[in-house]
């Protein structure tokens, strides 16, 4: 993905609010993930455009990982905290 913000990706701000709260960091249990903001950036974009998985630009990666990938964070919870930090 290039380093130019799209119109759908996440602010600075709202990525520095919820970086802490955020699987695959450096310092958290696990793996560190690869590029946890491009990935939040294309579940952003399929949610906004309700565009099919399907028709997730390439820029972001491989719509089947990142739909994998958003499968997986939905079932740890990982969304709702997410959700909840902003409140």
């Amino acid at each position: 993905m290039t380093s130019e913000l799209h119109r759908h990706d996440i602010s600075d701000q709202a990525r520095t609010m919820i970086e802490p709260y955020l699987p695959g960091r450096k310092g958290a249990w696990g793996g560190i993930a690869k590029d946890n903001r491009s990935f939040i950036n294309a579940v952003v974009w399929v949610l906004r455009t309700g565009a099919p998985w399907r028709d997730l630009p390439e820029e972001f990666g491989g719509w089947k990982n990142t739909h994998r990938r958003f499968c997986r964070w939905r079932d740890k919870g990982i969304w709702e905290r997410l959700l909840e930090v902003g409140h």
